[in-house]
């Protein structure tokens, strides 16, 4: 459907991929697959998602009345169902940011890992303000420019993302917990905001780059997944993730001009950035013998994030991996290092290098 809809040539064959936040990461590295294995020359990534309208479940109880109902022939049949049904049949199943595992909701644990790491709200706020502020500087200067604009019905043109709030740390303050009652630190201005959103890229070899009279902006290097405990780790992806990477491309983090991470919470990328400046926790979980140690801020995340710019959860790896091509062009850097959390206790790294010349 979205190959159809998008216009795309009738004869394009295409498939969903699903890995939470992580998606659209995933669409990328399975198009790597199918271009290096040779089974085709070029591929569009990406994904979509739409939060402002999420199909909400009937119950389990109405659900089987109503299939039951369906197969009722004759009208005493049918008689006989309504007769079954009761109010309760009525209450839907609501949708939530649940993990499947625990059926905890995302939020908590963004709140229990803040918490481990010992990152306090204040840190949360300062991070938060600090992502809005970019985003806004970003869109202002014209960097965040790959944008298609759309009209939304009765909204009319939307060219810009419409999340970046930059407030006062005083404002922030004020907001109370919204996960963690009464003692909590994640709050609606220090989480990323639940958004509706597209994104996509166009992925081919060099040589067909050339052919073709396009001028690519990066190469994907390297890539790969993590897993671990989605109870008590969640969130901790990008912190696996990034030694892992680095040491498979044969890199430091010296060597890196561009960081791009997914900020589900701004205490989730302060935890990851303690966990990888941590010696007991490469001690303990990564079996290292010394911390490996954080990326540098003066580097990382300069036009915003999840945080200001929104997650819409199929859409967000591809905007990550294109921001980072695009801060390469602009800043003259080499290497870029994208990396993102996602439910289930998944995560992801890549490495991207500019173009030369572009």
């Amino acid at each position: 459907e979205a190959v159809l809809s998008a216009g795309l040539s009738l004869s394009t064959p295409a498939h969903t991929v699903t890995q939470a936040c992580i998606s659209s990461n995933q669409a990328i590295t399975t198009a790597i697959g199918y271009i290096n294995s040779g089974l085709c020359e070029t591929a569009v990534a990406g994904g979509v998602e739409t939060m402002s309208d999420v199909p909400i479940r009937h119950s389990r109880k109405m659900r089987k009345w109503l299939l039951s109902l369906n197969k009722a022939k004759s009208t005493s049949q049918r008689l006989s169902m309504l007769l079954q049904l009761r109010p309760d049949y009525f209450v839907p199943e609501l949708p939530a940011v649940a993990e499947f595992t625990t059926n905890e909701v995302m939020g908590h644990s963004g709140d229990r890992l803040a918490a481990s790491f010992q990152v306090s709200r204040q840190e949360q706020d300062d991070y938060a303000l600090r992502s809005h502020t970019y985003a806004d500087k970003a869109f202002k200067e014209g960097l965040l420019s790959d944008l298609e604009p759309i009209t939304v019905p009765k909204k009319g043109l939307v060219d810009r993302d419409n999340g970046i709030r930059v407030g006062t740390p005083e404002q922030m303050a004020k907001l109370r917990p919204a996960f963690v009652k009464p003692y909590g630190t994640v709050t609606a201005a220090n989480a990323s905001f639940l958004t509706d959103g597209a994104s996509a890229c166009l992925l081919m070899t060099e040589d067909k780059a050339k052919q073709m009279g396009l001028k690519p902006k990066a190469y994907l290097r390297q890539f790969l997944y993590v897993s671990q405990d989605p109870k008590d780790q969640l969130l901790l992806g990008p912190a696996y993730a990034t030694p892992r990477i680095l040491e498979k491309a044969g890199l430091t983090l010296k060597d890196v001009d561009v960081f791009e991470f997914h900020e589900a919470f701004a205490g989730q990328i302060l935890a990851n950035l303690k966990a990888l400046d941590s010696d007991w926790f490469a001690k303990e979980y990564m079996k290292r013998s010394a911390k490996f140690g954080a990326p540098d801020l003066s580097k990382f995340n300069l036009w915003g994030g999840s945080l200001s710019i929104g997650h819409p959860f199929g859409a967000t790896g591809v905007r990550l991996v294109t921001t980072a091509a695009n801060r390469l062009i602009k800043e003259n850097g080499r290497f870029g290092l994208v990396a993102a959390c996602a439910a289930g206790g998944l995560g992801h790294a890549m490495i991207v290098e500019r173009y030369p010349g572009a």
